[in-house]
């Protein structure tokens, strides 16, 4: 009876092994397994092959087709190839700004058909390209490049006598806040060389464009760079040579003049005139005679004025008594 026992446990223990080793081998692992790829649904989009910078015209070498989901493709891109490269007999396009590998071409980025890489195809709507002439010093050094933004200042003369070794200058901000298209003939919006400019091409509205015809001519136009992001306008005042000269704005300054307690202050006006006529019978007459002041003296100083009118008129009427007439130099 033992033995029979012993032997069905062991021959249990022999299948359960060998449900172990066949569970093992036969069955797969769900952790290495692998999920089947599912197909990938999407539209077809037109993108580069590889990076591509300002100016690189487009052949079907360097361009393909990828599949995107229909949510990420970007408003205007193109389906197909010949969407991008027929030109109605003209040349190929060419890119208008740095494209990096496996970037969706959008007809922001390229010129028309048959065209070149020109500033008419960067202006936005409603604005115009106005070309000003700078110096080093007046272009900022060279470091306003293509895509920068900028103010304009103007500095003119207003002296009247141009032959006048005294000068008064004045300046003021013309425009704030536009982008620089080109300097000289670079419009490479990727470039990143300073070099020394004689013209700066900005993006003005019509108005503005307006205000630079007209401040070329006034006087001597210059360049302020603005940091990257900066979009805030400044209010401004002209400022005059003065001003630099002086620390700041000029204040009206009204001198005050000191005098010992109790005596008033002279008027601003001619000496008075005192004569005194006598008739000899002690019936002496004094006149006072005073050239007409310019304009009429305030409350105070108008009683000044007269109280020492009086006291003068006293002290002459005191003196003919005795001498008769005299005129007081």
């Amino acid at each position: 009876m033992r033995v029979v026992t012993i032997v069905s446990l062991g021959g249990c223990a022999l299948f359960g092994l060998a449900a172990l080793v066949v569970a093992k081998t036969m069955l797969p692992n769900p952790g290495t397994a692998k999920a089947a790829p599912a197909p990938v649904v999407g539209v077809p989009v037109v993108v580069a092959k590889a990076p591509m910078k300002f100016g690189d015209k487009l052949d079907a070498s360097k361009v393909e087709v990828l599949q995107m989901p229909a949510n990420a493709v970007p408003d205007g891109a193109f389906k197909t190839t010949a969407q991008v490269l027929a030109q109605d007999g003209g040349g190929p396009p060419v890119a208008l700004t740095a494209i990096a590998a496996r970037e969706p071409l959008l007809p922001a980025k390229l010129s028309g058909p048959g065209a070149r890489a020109s500033i008419a195809a960067e202006i936005a709507d409603g604005m115009r390209a106005y070309t000003i002439k700078v110096t080093d010093v007046t272009g900022v050094g060279g470091h306003a490049l293509p895509g920068d933004r900028v103010d304009v200042v103007l500095m003119r003369d207003l002296s009247t006598d141009a032959n006048s070794s005294k000068h008064n200058f004045v300046s003021e901000v013309v425009i704030q806040d536009v982008r620089v298209l080109g300097v000289d003939l670079n419009a490479d919006p990727a470039s990143n060389k300073p070099a020394t400019p004689s013209t700066a091409t900005l993006e003005v509205s019509v108005p503005d464009a307006e205000k630079l015809a007209v401040a070329g001519d006034l006087g001597k136009l210059s360049l302020a760079l603005r940091k990257t992001g900066s979009a805030e306008i400044a209010k401004t005042e002209p400022m005059h040579a003065n001003f630099v000269s002086g620390g700041g704005a000029p204040r009206v300054s009204h001198a005050v003049a000191r005098h010992p307690a109790g005596v008033p202050a002279a008027p601003a006006a001619a000496p008075l005139i005192l004569i005194v006529e006598g008739d000899g019978k002690g019936g002496d007459h004094a006149h006072k005679r005073a050239p007409k002041p310019a304009s009429p003296p305030s409350a105070p100083v108008a009683a000044a004025v007269a109280q020492q009118t009086a006291n003068a008129a006293s002290a002459g009427a005191g003196q003919s008594l005795g001498s008769g007439m005299s005129h007081p130099s």
